[in-house]
């Protein structure tokens, strides 16, 4: 169901949500499921090739906590757009936390939009990802 717009203010955040640490197994699993095999992922010799100090996350496995936890909070039939930028790797090992907040609020006939900000660090704070949710109340059937 999720947050109603009406008790939206421009600030208002989710509970921070921490993973982790993310395993080797989390990115193999993650592999498996989204068909990304690339090497990099899960092959030591083949990620220091690339320069890599050991194998690094998949991006797309963030990118998909992130945004299944901002739809959660404001209800997943209200979400209209997400976007993701990835800023750093994240590799075995590192815990992630999400902090997301409301940027704006546009009041319309019958409901509204929020646009939703987030970011991504790994527990020496670095950020990792930045993500943005658009969502939309009062469309019809909504």
């Amino acid at each position: 169901m999720g947050v109603r717009f009406e008790d939206l203010t421009v600030g208002a955040a989710p509970a921070k949500l921490t993973i982790g640490p993310v395993s080797r197994t989390d990115i193999v699993r993650y592999q498996g499921a989204s068909g990304d095999m690339n090497p990099v992922h899960h092959d030591e010799p083949f990620a220091q090739g690339a320069g890599f100090a050991a194998p690094l996350g998949v991006g797309m496995y963030p990118a998909g906590v992130m945004h299944a936890w901002l739809a959660g909070w404001v209800g997943p039939e209200h979400v209209r757009r997400c976007r993701t930028r990835w800023r750093a790797a994240y590799f075995p090992g590192d815990t992630l936390s999400f902090e997301g907040r409301v940027t704006a609020l546009t009041a319309t006939d019958g409901g509204g939009e929020c646009e939703i900000e987030a970011t991504c660090t790994n527990q020496a704070g670095a950020v990792t990802m930045q993500g943005w949710l658009t969502a939309r109340w009062g469309e019809p059937g909504l």
